[in-house]
């Protein structure tokens, strides 16, 4: 797999799914950049109840613009589950591009095109990646860093997956892909969602490429990230990880048959 690094972005109708909870402070200019950034697509703000008066906001700005999009959940569940929801909205719809894009501007707005790009170029799967060539994180401590690459090195290693970048929570897929990923329950919080989205695309032989990005440390608003996130991930990846090496020995031995 290559990095891909095309500017031009694709017409297919295209949907920015950006969960939300307490993010308040930041929603307001990472639309405005969006908005600019990518005047054609559509924006589904997907909160979860968010008690600092995000899903209020998030209402004033849809009245005020037609491709602006509220999905009002019950309560907070997670990443995985908003994005799902908001896929499901999405595609209920006939959206034929649906995008992941944090709402604290982690994800350079101003960058969307590169990924629609390689989406337009036939890509199946789009990910903004830091850990491909080109690829950059600013602001994070020493231990941020060891722990998303390390984390990335060992989930490519345990999956056997061509990407480099695997957590990465920035990126676009196309409408059927999303379909069929969606057939089946998925991994839905924190890293695990990523991590379980891009094996199965894997498993499908969908077209994966990874897109350089720059990627901010939050300036506004607190991270939702915790320990317990990362030793879920951890060991849904090992489990993952052990089935398919189970499944590669079962493999061999009926390929060699008996003796």
């Amino acid at each position: 797999m290559t990095a891909h690094d095309p500017t031009a972005a694709p017409a297919l109708r295209t949907l920015v799914v950006i969960p939300t909870y307490n993010e308040l402070e930041a929603l307001p200019g990472t639309l405005d950049r969006l908005r600019a950034a990518v005047p054609d697509a559509h924006v589904l703000i997907a909160d979860d109840a968010s008690p600092d008066g995000t899903g209020d906001l998030a209402d004033r700005r849809a009245a005020e613009d037609d491709a602006v999009h509220v999905l009002h959940r019950a309560g907070k569940e997670g990443l995985g589950p908003a994005y799902l929801a908001g896929f499901r909205w999405g595609l209920e719809r006939g959206y034929e591009v649906l995008v992941e894009m944090d709402a604290d501007a982690s994800h350079r707005p101003e960058q969307l095109p590169r990924i629609l790009g390689a989406i337009a170029a036939g890509a199946d799967l789009a990910i903004g990646s830091r850990w491909v060539r080109g690829g950059r994180v600013y602001d994070w401590p020493l231990h941020r860093l060891l722990l998303s690459r390390g984390a990335n090195i060992y989930t490519r290693a345990a999956l056997g997956l061509p990407v480099r970048d695997a957590t990465a929570g920035f990126r676009a897929y196309r409408a059927p892909l999303l379909t069929s990923l969606m057939a089946e329950p998925v991994a839905s919080h924190g890293y695990c969602f990523q991590v379980d989205m891009t094996r199965r695309s894997a498993a499908l032989d969908a077209d994966i490429r990874e897109v350089p990005i720059d990627f901010d440390e939050r300036v506004e608003g607190v991270s939702k990230m915790s320990g317990a996130i990362v030793k879920e991930a951890l060991v849904r990846v090992t489990v993952w990880g052990a089935q398919r090496r189970a499944q590669q020995l079962l493999g061999l031995l009926r390929y060699r048959g008996p003796r």
